[in-house]
């Protein structure tokens, strides 16, 4: 299973500014739209919740055969302390997968640089001079709801 990771500062922590070991790398990848919601639209939860519509043995079953499961795990701040906010992950395999590398990736950017220098600025205390990508809340077109 492999992972799309879309929150930057949950990624930071997870890779400690790119210091971990087998982590020294970080990618920026863009995916189209259409990608992205055609994966969440697939997505079954990691964990089951006792307020879903369906009974365990059913979210057992669709975990099972899923190619795209869904987690929300506690974001961070730049420090690397735990925020109220939760970040998505989405582990995919199978067809959606090689969909994922063959046809919704637009751009993949090697980011570390970038990185590097806001993790300088941190270690200074610079946190205002810190720049992180702008995030919001994603709306989903009507079709994933289908």
């Amino acid at each position: 299973m492999s992972w799309i990771k879309p929150n930057f500062t949950w990624m930071m922590y997870r890779s400690g500014w790119a210091t971990k070991n087998n982590q020294e790398r970080i990618l920026a990848i863009k995916l189209s739209r259409q990608g992205f919601e055609e994966i969440i639209s697939k997505a079954v939860p990691t964990n089951f919740n006792s307020f879903s519509p369906i009974s365990r043995e059913e979210w057992q079953e669709k975990l099972k055969s899923s190619e795209v499961r869904v987690q929300w795990d506690p974001d961070h701040n730049l420090l690397g302390k735990k925020i109220q906010r939760r970040a998505i992950q989405l582990g995919m395999k199978g067809d959606i997968l090689k969909k994922y590398s063959d046809e919704y990736i637009i751009s993949i950017e090697d980011i570390t640089e970038f990185v590097n220098e806001q993790y300088e600025l941190i270690k200074m205390n610079k946190l205002d001079q810190v720049m992180t990508p702008v995030e919001q809340i994603y709306d989903l077109a009507d079709k994933v709801y289908e």
